[in-house]
């Protein structure tokens, strides 16, 4: 059983900018961030690979978020900047066994708590 913690939202102002932990438990695993607003889906955000050679995003963010892993801690991170307001959501954590980066919530095994992202216009 793989046990993910999540830290590191918050409020902030428009434009600023935030980092999300996630320690995992366990074995290392591909990791991705998602995120889900009030009344809507669950919506990928990005992806890590085991090594962290491999990375993806999704358009929304691309550019204006990094994830980055510290396999020695066993953690990732989710660096978000230039936050807007269309990124308030409560961001989660996951974790698929499998070595392919994919978008689809579905195809990851395990699950963080979530942690509330607000952006204040």
């Amino acid at each position: 059983q793989v046990q993910l913690v999540e830290s590191g939202g918050g409020l902030v102002q428009a434009g600023g900018s935030l980092r999300l932990s996630c320690a995992a438990s366990g074995s290392t695993y591909t990791m991705g961030w998602f995120r889900q607003a009030p009344g809507k889906e669950r919506e990928f955000v990005a992806a890590i690979s085991r090594s962290g050679s491999s990375t993806t995003y999704a358009d929304s963010v691309k550019g204006r978020f990094t994830i980055s892993r510290d396999t020695a801690k066993n953690t990732v991170y989710l660096q978000m900047n230039n936050l807007n307001p269309e990124d308030t959501a409560v961001y989660y954590c996951a974790a698929r066994g499998g070595l392919i980066l994919t978008v689809r919530p579905d195809a990851y095994d395990y699950w963080g708590q979530g942690t509330q992202v607000t952006v204040s216009s």
